[in-house]
């Protein structure tokens, strides 16, 4: 069988040529199609997000006319968050009244009885410092030591009891002789003890001092504490240091 190529090979590329128009053309429109597409979300998207942000700016714009309505802004703001720290600072408060409660259970009976000059208290070393005078000299203030540190703090709150030393340690301190308001020759004494953090801390429960005279409730410092148990500081008398 013979063939004869009637179309001469220009007409052939120029055939070849039209046709890949033709395809770039139409993937030109379809790529033209979806970028319009594409351009119609984006639009959509960030015209959305303008709206969105117009609704937001105008509540806040809205609710910021009514605060800046309110007469004394400041302060009331500042009010509201003092009271929201109320119960925070009342649960976490210390009651140090009840250190006079614990000084009047732990001061032996007489004649080994001490009589208080100055009691100080310091709550960032939970320390308590005791200056004094003892009629019966060294034996009452041995008497005193021994009872602070035989005496527990006992915490009772849901239910269990909890006990503490009093005294979890006791400075040496130091004594002298000197003359108390009536004259009388006695002992002065200066020292210092730690305590445990519980001793004065707010609790819903009961607080006890247990000394090895009996058993004493300072939960709301309920006693009344005797004007015999202060006094001043004693004068000194020559050749008094012991």
């Amino acid at each position: 069988m013979i063939e004869i190529n009637l179309i001469p090979d220009v007409k052939r590329e120029y055939l070849k040529t039209r046709a890949l128009r033709n395809t770039v053309i139409s993937l030109s429109i379809l790529a033209g199609i979806a970028a319009v597409g594409l351009a119609v979300v984006l639009g959509l998207v960030f015209g959305g997000q303008l709206v969105t942000e117009a609704v937001q700016d105008g509540s806040i714009r809205q609710e910021g006319g009514k605060m800046r309505a309110i007469e004394d802004l400041d302060k009331t703001v500042t009010i509201q968050q003092q009271l929201s720290k109320i119960d925070e600072q009342h649960a976490n408060k210390s009651v140090h009244s009840r250190l006079f409660d614990v000084i009047a259970a732990i001061n032996p009976a007489e004649p080994n009885n001490v009589t208080i000059s100055t009691l100080r208290l310091n709550p960032e070393e939970n320390s308590v410092t005791i200056e004094g005078s003892a009629a019966n000299g060294y034996i009452a203030l041995e008497v005193f030591k021994k009872t602070i540190t035989n005496t527990k703090v006992q915490v009772s709150q849901d239910g269990e009891d909890v006990e503490y030393p009093l005294a979890e340690e006791i400075g040496g301190g130091e004594t002298s002789f000197g003359e108390n308001a009536e004259g009388q020759r006695v002992l002065r004494f200066a020292f210092t003890f730690t305590h445990p953090k519980e001793l004065f801390s707010s609790v819903k429960g009961r607080v006890t001092i247990i000394t090895p005279q009996g058993r004493v409730d300072v939960t709301d410092s309920k006693l009344g504490v005797p004007e015999s148990l202060f006094s001043r500081q004693a004068d000194d008398v020559e050749g008094g240091e012991g």
